[in-house]
């Protein structure tokens, strides 16, 4: 625990100016990132008496070694560089909005040559339009269903559409009309994609163009006695009325918003938001989050419109709706620096964007709804998670003590050994931060060994990973080591950007700092082997256990007698987490890598021997046995095939090892393609 007053700088150094600020603890990891009108006030405020601070604010100024900050002009551009710093550094102090689960979206591909109407979750992509989110896939699909009658939009895979265009046969969505089949030619490249745009102006709102285009043609129709075109028409309409119908008209003004609501206690709060596009609820999503900084209502709802649309924006979501960014922005409470917040929303929009709280009428009722589902959520979460907060920190806690720790185990790294029979060895690593799973922190190993083939057995196998992971750290530690941590300006008067920075990505280091606990899989044989890679790296500063599946026992480095928790121990458990999770994740990789490798031909690596010409010298030889008897000649008289290729296919397969880390099943996988190529 570090004492503000080592790191605080004098008063005079700090300008009295709109600004940016970071802490950063012992290893430069930024840990809190933070805007200020004036960063003389606002980091003063820091290094007061501790026992005046909250107890989170103290908490994070005691664990910090050091802070720094940069000038801009205005707070407008404060508001957008505190945002990207949040993004870039993830910092553990400042209050994070994550889902508390994958919302699906509607998603049309129109940055492709054929777009494609799929159900999308997670990331965003551009040259994808995006419509939702939905709370449930399935309610995506119902209204896809009803719509690819009007606008018979591609649905399939690529995959599908590959071999729909080798077939010269459409799939069955393309017999019963509800894809107008571009695999095989019954629309133009340039007509299907109007239609698919037709199909995302339909889903953004403008339905009454196509009922009143579709009502106009079946008139037409009816007048020329074409009752049968004059039915389908006239269906069609029908299923856009449905279509329209699924998303109750509630706003009759046509309004363009989104509606937030929060409720929440001093330790954490529940945020809903109502996407409403042309007066229609078109999506819902919610998030709970921990405060781990003390805010207030006010700078909290300035963060959540701070994630959500600096996040929609950075996405480039492709136009959904008219915008990331809507017309009106209804909160709850108003955010301390409104003007601010509005100017950096209509920046994003590229129009006018309003935020306030709604005060009479439709959209007042309506924030009523969101706040109830407000309230709804958070104690559903509570009940789910019931003394989560409080759990987890009693795990670190009996952690610490049973351990004989300096403090508690913020981050723990776990790793796993996987093989079979000494084939395919990988080797995971899964890291846990304040008791919850990193997954972005996760790495996985090759085993490699002294001779490139593999370890002898599990505890040279971790020897080698830990060997790995911190000659890496010490690595980087190394290169960031002279980075300055202060203010300053570079040659040419831009701020320094310091910390540990990888230059090649502009991101930062991940492994520039070391974990407080190492957690093997196994008892004291593989303990004592990471033991020693820590010692032969001269690393003392890193806490070692082993847990040992049988009795869960936990291992200590050079003791005789493990280290004992109670069954219903709360620290107990984080072990066996961590310990699952690194298993689970280890067996996953060596499972995908042994899959991969079961079906490698000893083919595979000659040059300018590719799949066309693979497939026609195992039909010609019938298997890799009698190619392997083959001369050059023989391979060379082989239709496609030169003397060149030829001699190299029989150097190949002359070698006694073929390929490194190829298993012998690689001859009965090529035979075995051989077969499915005959039949």
């Amino acid at each position: 625990m570090a004492d503000p007053a080592t790191y605080r700088p004098a008063p005079g150094e700090i300008p009295d100016q709109p600004g940016v600020y970071r802490f950063r603890d012992e290893h430069g990891r930024v840990i809190y990132v933070g805007k200020a009108k004036s960063l003389r006030s606002r980091l003063s405020s820091y290094f007061q008496d501790l026992s005046g601070l909250h107890q989170r604010t103290r908490q994070m100024v005691t664990t910090a070694a050091s802070v720094e900050w940069t000038v801009v002009g205005t707070e407008v551009e404060a508001l957008a560089l505190e945002y990207s710093w949040i993004k870039e550094f993830d910092p553990r102090f400042n209050v994070k909005y994550r889902d508390d689960k994958s919302y699906p979206y509607l998603a049309v591909t129109l940055a492709d040559t054929y777009p494609r109407i799929q159900v999308m979750r997670g990331a965003k992509r551009k040259g994808t339009r995006y419509f939702g989110p939905y709370a449930h896939a399935w309610a995506i699909r119902e209204t896809v269903d009803l719509l690819l009658r009007v606008f018979p939009v591609r649905t399939c895979s690529a995959g599908v559409f590959k071999r729909a265009r080798q077939q010269g046969r459409p799939c069955l969505l393309g017999y019963i009309d509800k894809c107008s089949a571009p695999c095989v030619g019954r629309i133009s490249p340039e007509d299907h994609h109007q239609l698919a745009k037709d199909f995302c102006d339909f889903m953004a709102g403008d339905t009454a163009k196509f009922t009143r285009r579709l009502t106009a043609r079946m008139k037409e129709a009816a007048a020329e006695l074409d009752y049968e075109r004059a039915a389908r028409l006239r269906d069609d309409i029908a299923t856009l009325e449905r279509a329209t119908e699924k998303n109750a008209v509630v706003l009759a003004d046509g309004t363009d918003a989104d509606i937030f609501a929060l409720a929440g206690d001093e330790l954490e709060a529940a945020v809903q938001v109502f996407h409403v596009r042309d007066g229609r609820i078109r999506g819902q999503r919610g998030w709970v989050v921990e405060k781990v900084e003390d805010v207030t209502d006010a700078e909290l709802v300035e963060h959540l419109l701070q994630q959500i649309y600096g996040s929609e924006a950075a996405a480039g979501d492709g136009g959904a709706g008219s915008s990331a960014v809507p017309r009106e922005v209804l909160v709850p409470v108003l955010p301390p620096d409104v003007e601010q917040v509005q100017s950096w929303l209509t920046g994003l929009r590229g129009s006018r964007v309003s935020v306030r709280v709604p005060q009479r009428g439709d959209k007042r009722e309506l924030a009523a709804t969101v706040q109830r589902n407000a309230e709804h959520a958070l104690v559903l979460h509570r009940t789910r998670r019931a003394g989560d907060l409080t759990t987890r920190s009693q795990a670190l806690q009996e952690l610490q003590e049973a351990l004989d720790l300096p403090s508690a185990p913020l981050r723990i790294e776990c790793y796993d050994v996987s093989h079979n029979q000494g084939t395919y060895q990988t080797a995971s690593m899964v890291v846990f931060e304040d008791g919850l799973a990193r997954k972005s922190e996760y790495r996985l190993f090759t085993i490699r060994g002294p001779e490139g083939q593999g370890a002898r057995d599990d505890t040279a196998a971790m020897h080698e990973v830990i060997t790995r992971r911190f000659k890496r750290y010490l690595a980087e530690r190394s290169e960031a080591g002279d980075v300055e941590l202060g203010t300053g300006e570079d040659d040419d008067g831009q701020p320094i950007r310091s910390g540990p920075i990888d230059e090649t990505t502009g991101r930062p280091v991940r492994f520039a700092y070391p974990p407080n606990l190492v957690v093997v899989d196994g008892g004291p044989p593989q303990v004592a082997a990471a033991a020693a890679a820590l010692a032969e790296l001269g690393i003392d500063d890193v806490a070692l256990v082993g847990l040992a599946k049988r009795l869960e026992e936990v291992w200590l480095p050079g003791d005789e007698y493990p280290v004992i928790l109670q069954r219903s121990s709360e620290g107990l458990y984080l072990l066996q987490r961590l310990r699952d999770e690194a298993h689970r994740f280890a067996i996953t990789a060596h499972r995908k890598r042994r899959s991969k490798g079961m079906t490698t031909s000893v083919l595979d690596g000659v040059p300018g021997l590719g799949p066309a010409r693979q497939a026609a010298l195992l039909r010609h030889f019938g298997s890799v046995k009698r190619l392997r008897a083959a001369s050059v000649e023989e391979i060379a008289s082989v239709q496609g095939m030169g003397e060149r290729t030829a001699a190299a296919v029989v150097a190949a397969l002359a070698a006694p090892g073929e390929k490194a880390g190829v298993p012998a099943v690689a001859d009965a996988a090529a035979d075995s393609s051989a077969g499915m190529l005959d039949a």
